[in-house]
């Protein structure tokens, strides 16, 4: 799919999201939210997988995704270490540049750009590799840097039901289902895919607005440019190309995931750095698109 429709949709998607966010029922982004998590994310796995090609290296996903999560942290811990922050901001700092949005925001831009050919590399990265790492290791670091811990998120990974649908989405790879069946699995994958972008918008509209600028540019350029350009060029003198490295590139390239929001908020982080990051990377990823198409 083109930029310009990648755009149109994205911004119809959250602009649509900022307008009910701002001005539909409170309750409403929490709801869809639960809704997305619960229903919507496993019925689209079972829409888009089952027809998404198993390649042999499809085990490098969640190897890239885990490399990405620990340059990531790893520069950003560098970073936190050379600055007067409190602990709580360091965890935030360092959380964000960690994990990314690879199933709200990266499902929906991988889709649009690449096709359902490379959903299954997408799914890989943010289950094997983005939720494991933000309920495991993320926990781990947020813990280290909350004095009074008081929640325990690890449980929320086998409680994920995603995880079953990617079970039951391979057992499925290769039946052939009715036409009903597939065009019905067909328009559900493809609402959740606008409704995850609508929730996107909705989270966006209500999160604070200040914060100081060049902690968030530190930020969101370790997450967003330093690790898909490592990332980019480990693919490329690997020799992979193709719809393999924009995948993996263009997830790398996600902005901080709504997961590095619940983290802090359970343990006591900098809760406005963590929201802040979330709305301002999203409004910067159109942005960076071009970039990562072109290099891959």
């Amino acid at each position: 799919m083109p930029l310009g429709w990648l755009y149109a949709y994205l911004g119809l998607g959250i602009g649509t999201g900022m307008i009910l966010g701002r001005w539909g029922p409170t309750p409403l982004p929490d709801r869809l939210g639960r809704g997305l998590f619960w229903i919507g994310v496993p019925l689209g796995i079972l829409a888009f997988l089952p027809q998404a090609p198993l390649h042999q290296n499809l085990w490098l996903a969640p190897l890239v995704a885990w490399g990405a999560v620990g340059l990531g942290g790893g520069l950003a811990w560098l970073v936190a270490r050379t600055q007067a922050w409190p602990p709580p901001t360091q965890g935030s700092f360092i959380l964000g540049s960690m994990v990314g949005n690879t199933g709200y925001l990266g499902y929906p831009v991988v889709l649009l750009l690449v096709g359902p050919a490379g959903f299954a590399w997408a799914l890989f990265y943010d289950l094997l590799g983005t939720t494991v790492a933000a309920y495991g290791l993320g926990v781990m670091v947020a813990a280290h840097f909350d004095q009074n811990p008081r929640t325990r998120l690890l449980g929320a990974l086998a409680a994920n039901p995603a995880l079953g649908s990617l079970v039951l989405g391979l057992v499925l790879h290769g039946i052939s289902l009715p036409v009903w069946l597939r065009l019905g699995l067909d328009t559900v994958g493809w609402t959740v895919v606008v409704l995850a972008l609508v929730l996107i918008g909705m989270r966006i509209s209500r999160l604070p607005r200040r914060q100081p600028w060049r902690r968030l540019g530190s930020l969101l350029a370790l997450k967003m440019l330093l690790v898909p350009l490592v990332v980019a060029a480990g693919l490329a003198w690997g020799n992979l190309g193709g719809d393999l490295a924009r995948v993996l590139v263009l997830q790398a390239a996600m902005p901080p995931a709504f997961a590095t929001l619940v983290i802090a908020e359970a343990y006591n982080l900098d809760r406005d750095l963590a929201a802040t990051t979330l709305a301002l990377g999203a409004v910067l990823l159109p942005l960076g698109l071009p970039l990562w198409v072109w290099l891959t």
